[in-house]
């Protein structure tokens, strides 16, 4: 199956962040998210060297390979290309689209945006899909929280699959999933529960109960 196809069918869009699990590693994180039915997962290290971030990221690939699941690298297009992952998430300060695709034109690409106008550009640019954030004030970004309004607003405008990400948690989990998000990218409301696997169930459960209404 390609890897539009797989991407169309994540609900879960998990994202790592060592500094955030509760002085476990990151794989060890990966691996309670593989053996709770993850389908992607995002490495995502800021402070990493970029020789830390490669290390790591070929023993991502060598365990998401074993089991389906998609791996996605943070910012860098060199590493995903290295290790041989399926996509690349950009922001807005990163490699502009065009050029990433130039590097990479089988990688699922991923931009994050803002603001429509951010979203339209991504959208006609052929990115993959977009992550839409802050929807609320996290600890991992600095930017203002943008509100599920904003949200609404871009995924009635853009027809490419959207993730939201954003100090998303189990109980913001309800409106977040009213406002009609089904692609939901977490860090914390995984990486620092106490069982991530049962975590994760949980959400899934409140994924696909939204779903079949």
């Amino acid at each position: 199956m390609n890897r539009n196809k797989l991407f169309e069918k994540v609900d879960i869009y998990p994202v790592t962040c060592e500094a955030l699990s509760r002085g476990r590693s990151d794989l060890f994180v990966l691996k309670e998210l593989i053996s709770a039915g993850t389908r992607i997962i995002q490495l995502r290290e800021k402070g990493y060297t970029k020789r830390e971030l490669y290390n790591l990221a070929v023993e991502f690939r060598r365990i998401t390979s074993r089991h389906g699941v998609l791996l996605i690298i943070n910012d860098h297009v060199d590493v995903a290309l290295m290790v041989k992952a399926d996509g690349v998430h950009l922001g807005q300060e990163d490699l502009p689209f065009a050029a990433a695709r130039k590097l990479a034109p089988k990688l699922l690409i991923g931009i994050s945006v803002h603001n429509l106008l951010e979203a339209r550009a991504a959208q006609k640019g052929g990115a993959d899909y977009i992550n839409v954030g802050p929807i609320f004030k996290t600890s991992t970004k600095d930017e203002k929280p943008i509100g599920l309004k904003a949200f609404k607003l871009i995924s009635s405008k853009v027809k490419i699959p959207i993730t939201v990400m954003g100090g998303i948690n189990e109980d913001r989990l309800p409106q977040v999933l009213k406002a009609g998000a089904r692609k939901i990218a977490l860090i914390s409301a995984l990486t620092k529960a106490p069982d991530i696997g049962r975590a994760f169930k949980r959400i899934r459960k409140q994924i696909e109960a939204a779903s079949s209404h």
